[in-house]
């Protein structure tokens, strides 16, 4: 059954594992992996989950970031983020991206972890989100729309065309 998590070091060697399955670069959507870190060495990979995890220094960017990890056991299946805020970065990804690994796809995972972050979203009062993704991903329109997502449009955007949709979801009480 799986869970999601907050990023933990206990997790390195089986995120390793995760990381080699998509292949090289920093293209695992819902994990905030930059250039920049280096997460094959464990003081590196710490550094990392220490910034996830709302080191001081994002106190001052006006867009705050929940990420979780959506393990099964010790195994990580995939991240997803949740942007909550407005600027450019919202605007142009949305305010959830997620990433699944390849082996774990077509299972319901991805609908099952945007399920439990829409509940996350509610909890800190938002009443609906944005949710953008490749226009030829169907895979991922097809997760987005089986949790309410509403096609806003097609937009033309520097990684090429992408899907736009809102998810109502109500706020706390709802």
């Amino acid at each position: 059954m799986p869970e999601l998590i907050a990023p933990t070091t206990r997790l390195h060697a089986a995120w390793l594992e995760a990381h080699r399955e998509w292949g090289p670069g920093v293209h695992e959507d819902g994990f905030g992996l930059r250039l920049s870190d280096e997460v094959g060495t464990l003081e590196g990979f710490a550094a990392w989950v220490a910034r996830l995890s709302g080191a001081p220094d994002r106190a001052k960017v006006p867009v705050r970031t929940v990420y979780r990890w959506i393990i099964d056991g010790d195994r990580v299946l995939g991240g997803i983020a949740l942007r909550h805020g407005s600027d450019e970065a919202v605007e142009r990804a949305g305010h959830i991206g997620y990433g699944i690994r390849p082996s774990a796809r077509r299972r319901g995972v991805a609908t099952w972890a945007l399920g439990r972050m829409l509940d996350e979203a509610r909890v800190l009062g938002m009443s609906r989100v944005l949710a953008v993704c490749a226009a030829d991903n169907i895979a991922s329109a097809k997760t987005i729309e089986r949790q309410g997502g509403v096609l806003e449009g097609i937009r033309d955007t520097e990684l090429g065309l992408a899907r736009r949709y809102w998810i109502e979801i109500g706020g706390p009480s709802a």
